[in-house]
């Protein structure tokens, strides 16, 4: 069995990690290396275990490293979230980004758009749009992780109701298959596009903002340290406001 295209990225991440240059996103994370790297070798093992959950006229079963893993890392994010506005942002990001993917999704998998599927394969096509509406509904690194990976996940349990209620028999694959890929890589866009976008208007505005912020995470913001895409060792400290879940 090769290697998906999720793993190959999750492995990718993992170099990332290991030569620290996402030291700076995992630390807005509030994750440290070792706990990132603990987290991808769970979603990679993970993988490879499906769980079965029902049998009958339609069959469930949940995705250990696509189903399980992420929710659970998902909601570790929701709580470390500086503010309830960003919690909010995050689980309404997840179900906002679940619903538009889904209403590509169905347009894409018809016989009118056979010809489009031949050009780009949804595999790519779901994370891409994914990650883009996670990151701007979710706006922040932790509330665009969120909203990408369980937006994705969530068309795995639309398609469970769908055959609920119809009474179609079928099988759904929680987070399997070609959605683990999905999964994986929506999330890396969305934190991507936050990371990057997030810092240029962090760099234009003079620092972060702080309002609404809790003042433990302020002061942690102040003395955090990051190497820049240039190499060169920073401090972010600022006398203006920091940033708020924006840009966190």
């Amino acid at each position: 069995m090769g290697l998906n295209w999720g793993v190959m990225v999750l492995v990718g991440v993992s170099l990332l990690i290991f030569f620290g240059v996402a030291q700076r996103i995992l630390d807005r994370m509030h994750l440290s290396d070792k706990g990132a790297l603990l987290v991808i070798g769970a979603l990679i093992a993970g993988s490879f275990i499906d769980i079965p959950i029902t049998r009958g006229n339609i069959e469930t079963t949940v995705n250990l490293g696509g189903g399980v893993v992420p929710v659970i890392l998902a909601f570790y994010l929701i709580n470390t979230a500086g503010t309830v506005k960003e919690k909010i942002r995050a689980l309404v990001g997840a179900l906002a980004t679940g619903i538009v993917i889904y209403i590509i999704g169905s347009v894409i998998m018809t016989r009118e758009g056979a010809e489009f599927n031949t050009i780009i394969d949804p595999i790519f096509i779901y994370p891409l749009v994914g990650g883009i509406v996670a990151y701007i509904a979710g706006r922040s690194r932790r509330a665009a992780f969120v909203a990408g990976t369980l937006g994705v996940l969530l068309l795995d349990f639309f398609h469970l109701i769908y055959l609920v209620v119809t009474g179609v028999p079928g099988t759904v694959h929680i987070g399997g298959a070609g959605a683990f890929d999905s999964i994986v890589i929506s999330g890396l866009i969305a934190v991507l596009l936050a990371e990057f976008i997030g810092e240029g208007r962090e760099r234009l505005q003079g620092g972060p903002d702080s309002r609404g912020r809790d003042p433990k995470l302020v002061k942690n913001l102040k003395e955090v340290h990051y190497t820049s895409m240039l190499g060169v060792s920073e401090n972010i400290e600022s006398d203006k406001d920091q940033r708020g879940e924006d840009n966190a």
